[in-house]
């Protein structure tokens, strides 16, 4: 294994993480993080978004995110790692957040529209009318306008906001402004995109790998010009500005990698980067998303087409409801998660004798539903007990995101667990029976492992090194293989009739032909 020091930044919703790695010891040498909440407290978040706004709109300020960047950095030089020794900087961005920037490098808008924001659903039903439909959209862009996406966001500006529009002299994500500052912002910062985070705009089409002029001219003809380029994610994109370098230490010849969404780099911090394997990420959202050679286009949009950060494809389903609801009934019932996983979801039956809830508590992304709320089905009036509607919640957030992955016709041979909910026992079982797959957790650090890694492999191969980036994850990756879930043959038979009446009742809630729900129910309350 060669050697050197490689930092990764993942730049979330809620905070912001370092990790750096040596690759001589073949370890994770330092890791460090910034709660914008509690540690940046000026900015006024909750989980790390502005409070205050109106109906549905996520907003942070994304000089808060720069900020937290600076305590990160300013904490290396007492961490014992070399910073001078770092030979690559790697960032991993929220996907679809949007960053305005004026022709003299200031905010255009003084927030961040994020990808849990629904203001926009207007802006997506007019783009796709313009279009010509969702048929028209899927062909232009490889995805349907979704209010997570940045088109949306970008149109809403337009819209309702055109002094702040007309400002625009640049439009980022949220990973290409970190990139763009890190290179000198203002100061002759690199402003490129690239082809990863760039797929979630829905305005470049992961599989032709363009732009869509015909969605940016639905928006305004003018957008072609604030867009960056598109590079390729296999690359350096410059070296660390001079003034970061002589205020923290790092080596002016740091390379900034071009760095990618998170998904992008969840999948590399899980060894995620060859066929077969398949990754769920269990935070605030939902994840699971599969590496393929080729460009996944979902002809109903619901499964998102992402290029990945290798130059192949990583098509994703993403649920927006996730770690809400199980944090709502831990804290509305005083629970402890060791109390969840051992006492409360054991006293009741796989399957929940037929009581099943739907748990689109604040719109839901996957199905397309921005306006929906959660629903209960099967309970009697002395059924909302914690015992049952723990196990309701368990169940009703996998069977959720099963109901989509559905479509990516994947069969996995390992699903690898990530995020909080993965230390939870009862999600790692439910998730290998219900998905009748096997599932391990993994540890590490997720997205900002990922960045560091991607880092370290293009650092090298630049540098006439070639390497093989699943070598590099196979040093670093850990699974908890004492942990590792199989599914439970009992308990598959009971889920394959559950997830029938879940897809049923669904489809029925959304006005979509399907089964009869009641009869199902009533197959499953007497196995």
């Amino acid at each position: 294994m060669p050697s050197g020091l490689f930092a990764g930044l993942d730049v979330s919703t809620q905070g912001c993480k370092l990790v750096v790695i040596d690759l001589g010891q073949g370890k994770v040498v330092w890791v460090d993080a910034v709660n914008y909440d509690t540690d940046l407290p000026q900015y006024g978040t909750r989980g790390g978004v502005v409070q205050g706004l109106e109906p549905g709109a996520s907003e942070s300020d994304p000089q808060m995110w720069i900020d937290a960047i600076h305590r990160l950095f300013g904490k290396l030089p007492q961490s014992g790692v070399a910073v001078k020794e770092i030979g690559c900087i790697s960032v991993s961005g929220q996907q679809h957040g949007l960053v305005s920037l004026d022709a003299a490098g200031k905010l255009s808008r003084s927030r961040s529209k994020l990808w849990n924001d629904f203001s926009t659903l207007e802006e997506c039903r007019i783009l796709t009318d313009k279009v010509g439909g969702l048929k028209a959209m899927i062909a232009e862009v490889g995805n349907s306008q979704r209010t997570g996406y940045t088109a949306p966001k970008i149109f809403h500006m337009f819209r309702h906001e055109r002094a702040n529009y007309n400002r625009t002299a640049t439009f980022f994500l949220v990973h290409n402004y970190i990139d763009w500052y890190l290179t000198g912002g203002p100061n002759g910062g690199v402003a490129v995109m690239e082809p990863g985070d760039t797929s979630g705009t829905a305005l470049w089409h992961p599989g032709k790998a363009a732009w869509s002029k015909k969605v940016i001219n639905a928006i305004d003809p003018g957008l072609a010009k604030k867009l960056p380029p598109v590079k390729p994610s296999t690359a350096s994109i410059g070296r660390i500005s001079a003034e970061l370098a002589a205020k923290y230490g790092f080596s002016p010849d740091c390379k900034i990698d071009a760095g990618t969404g998170d998904n992008m780099y969840g999948a590399v911090g899980t060894g995620n980067v060859k066929p077969g394997i398949v990754t769920v990420s269990l935070g605030t959202s939902g994840t699971a998303y599969t590496y393929m050679k080729k460009a996944f286009i979902d002809p109903t949009g619901e499964i998102a087409a992402f290029c990945d950060s290798t130059g192949a494809y990583l098509p994703l389903l993403c649920v927006s409801n996730l770690a809400n609801g199980y944090n709502d009934i831990v804290d509305l019932h005083k629970l402890t998660h060791q109390q969840f996983d051992k006492e409360i979801v054991n006293k009741t039956p796989v399957g929940n004798r037929g009581r099943l809830l739907i748990p689109w508590y604040s719109g839901e992304r996957t199905p397309d539903v921005p306006q929906a709320a959660p629903l209960y089905f099967g309970f009697g009036l002395g059924d909302f007990t914690v015992e049952v509607l723990s196990r309701a919640v368990l169940e009703g957030h996998i069977l959720n995101l099963h109901d989509g992955f559905t479509r990516m016709g994947v069969v996995p041979k390992e699903i690898r667990l990530t995020g909080g909910l993965s230390k939870s026992d009862s999600w790692c079982q439910t998730i290998a029976d219900v998905f009748n797959a096997e599932v391990v957790p993994v540890q590490g650090e997720g997205a900002a492992l990922g960045a560091a890694l991607h880092a370290a492999w293009v650092w090298l191969n630049e540098s006439g090194t070639k390497t093989k980036l699943e070598e590099l994850c196979n040093a670093f990756v850990v699974l908890e293989d004492k942990r590792r879930a199989r599914p439970i043959p009992a308990n598959v038979k009971v889920y394959d009739v559950q997830k029938q009446l879940f897809h049923a009742l669904s489809a029925r809630v959304r006005g979509v032909k399907g089964d009869d729900p009641f009869a199902l129910r009533a197959k499953l309350a007497g196995m």
